[in-house]
């Protein structure tokens, strides 16, 4: 298996696909270094893998200040007017939500991608090559072959794999090679986000201690600043509009200072001129060649759903890769990748797109004059506090998103088998679990520190929750088949009462994929179907 990209996708399918046994090489040109994070927020669902993985632990000491608040405030600068602000605690006090045995985590990239890398190294099946360029590649029906060029020594070479896998960003090569298109919009906002190192800014403002501050004035939306490390790095990111330009360094410093709100001593570390992006790629497949995260979909940060999104990919192919080189997987389940994790991402881009409109809206919507002018008034403070409410209601459904993170569905795959169950509410700010096929296998704490999904690994699992049900005929067409599957009874009312049937079939990505009150008529034919195998011939046709 070959890797384009060795960034938190490419990692994460490297470090699950030597979790399921398989062997895989990571090209990155760069030399692993991340100087200018692009995500901070490590989601729910990317935890629980992270849990699946034994690397919670990991993440947690990765590097960020756990003890750091994490309120998000909007003001007009830190030693100005607060409007209002979204409190949060430090990761360290936060807990999970009843729907889960994790919570989210603060670990920007710079923390997480070392954690994945030693994961993936952990493994033994992962050959990871930094400095290393994919130069062209060539689908050949039964291998890919590809050109590889070291930094390092400058030699190029030929490596033949089963399949590539792209997970090289936003300008892919791969995706390039396979002359896939990208859909949607091209350039939200011309921005430059600029680190810059300053001890104890908080002692330099007035205003509360927060992890994310938004920047309002007469203009509207102008800036963001983000506790990078909770200690002494911040990202300020300069956000323009879809006109091409970059600040020069006095124009950066200068904003960093009327964001702050007074002249003080800070050191910028590197600054990137980036566009924001809502394109999903057209198709996620073409042969033995496939995309995942940057490659296959561009958002907008707003929500934090761009790097979740591509781990999410990266499982939901990883398992389907294992067992299409084990043996046991069908072809259709390669296709599959294509039809369930789109419109995943179709959902998610364009959520984070309206997160970014609702936070940008007071450039539409121009902020009365008033509310900047250095005036206390009873009148200019209640003008203040309409103005901070009304925005703090609209921003509430960026930071409460946990239907984006775990409600998403595999609505129709050719892969799960329905129940004639209607799909649940796609709802963003909430999330009620549900073992429909399709969903994420709902969470259940069963004793003390065990959860339900802690059941789930490399292979599918049966949840009976009845012993009484004889399952012997699935497990030995799963056996006839070569489909690692195991039992497992589960005493619990609370989580039959929640799965709804007696026996349910979960992925080896944790989804459900079939559920009845008895073992089907043909179990084989199930099995067929949710391995991507082809429907058995009828006989004498």
């Amino acid at each position: 298996m070959l890797i384009a990209g060795g960034g938190p996708v490419g990692l994460a399918l490297a470090g699950d696909l030597g979790w399921r046994g398989v062997r895989s090489v990571v090209a990155e040109v760069r030399d692993g270094s991340v100087f200018q994070p692009k995500m901070d927020m490590v989601g729910i669902r990317t935890m629980e893998f992270c849990r699946r993985w034994g690397i919670v632990g990991d993440v947690e000491s990765a590097g960020y200040n756990r003890s750091y608040v994490q309120d998000c405030a909007w003001v007009t600068n830190l030693n100005g007017y607060e409007f209002g602000r979204e409190a949060f605690p430090p990761p360290e006090r936060e807990k999970p939500p009843p729907q889960s045995p994790q919570h989210r985590e603060r670990c920007p990239q710079n923390f997480f991608d070392p954690v994945l890398t030693r994961f993936a190294g952990s493994t033994g099946q992962a050959d990871i090559r930094y400095r290393t360029e994919l130069v062209s590649f060539t689908d050949h029906g039964d291998h890919v072959r590809a050109v590889l060029r070291s930094a390092e020594t400058g030699e190029t070479y030929e490596l033949d794999a089963d399949y590539l896998v792209g997970a090289d960003g936003g300008t892919s090569t791969v995706r390039t090679g396979l002359g896939i298109e990208m859909s949607g919009d091209g350039a939200l906002t011309y921005t430059a986000n600029a680190i810059f190192r300053c001890d104890g800014l908080e002692k330099l403002h007035t205003t509360t201690p927060g992890y994310r501050y938004i920047f309002i004035g007469p203009e509207g939306t102008w800036a963001t600043l983000v506790a990078i490390n909770g200690r002494d790095q911040w990202r300020f990111s300069l956000i323009g509009d879809d006109t091409q330009q970059e600040p020069t360094a006095e124009e950066m410093r200068a904003a960093i200072v009327r964001a702050v709100g007074r002249e003080f001593d800070f050191e910028i570390l590197s600054v990137l001129p980036w566009v924001r992006r809502q394109l999903v790629a057209d198709s996620y497949r073409k042969g033995r060649v496939f995309l995942a995260g940057d490659a296959a979909h561009l958002t907008s940060p707003t929500g934090g759903f761009g790097m979740n999104t591509g781990i999410l990919d990266a499982v939901n192919l990883s398992w389907k890769l294992a067992a299409r080189l084990h043996g046991w997987g069908g072809e259709a389940l390669l296709d599959s990748y294509d039809f369930e994790q789109r419109p995943v991402a179709v959902r998610n881009v364009t959520e984070a797109g309206d997160n970014l409109k609702r936070m940008l809206a007071p450039r539409i919507a121009r902020p009365d004059p008033a509310l900047f002018a250095d005036d206390d008034s009873p009148a200019t403070q209640e003008a203040r506090k309409r103005f901070g409410d009304d925005y703090t209601a609209m921003m509430k459904r960026e930071w409460h998103s946990i239907g984006i993170h775990l409600g998403y569905v595999y609505e129709g795959s050719p892969v799960i088998v329905p129940d004639g169950t209607p799909i649940p509410s796609m709802a963003v700010s909430s999330y009620t679990p549900s073992a429909r096929p399709g969903s994420r296998a709902p969470h259940v704490w069963l004793d003390g520190e065990r959860s339900l999904l802690d059941e789930f690994g490399p292979g599918f699992v049966l949840l009976r929750f009845d012993s009484s049900v004889d399952a012997a005929a699935l497990l030995a067409a799963a056996g006839e088949s070569g489909v690692p599957a195991r039992v497992a009874d589960i005493d619990s009312v609370e989580a039959a009462e929640l799965y709804e049937r007696k026996l349910v079939l979960v992925r080896p990505d944790g989804q459900v994929c079939w559920r009845a009150d008895e073992v089907p008529a043909d179990p084989a034919a199930v099995l067929r179907r949710v391995t991507g195998q082809p429907a058995a011939a009828k006989v004498g046709a």
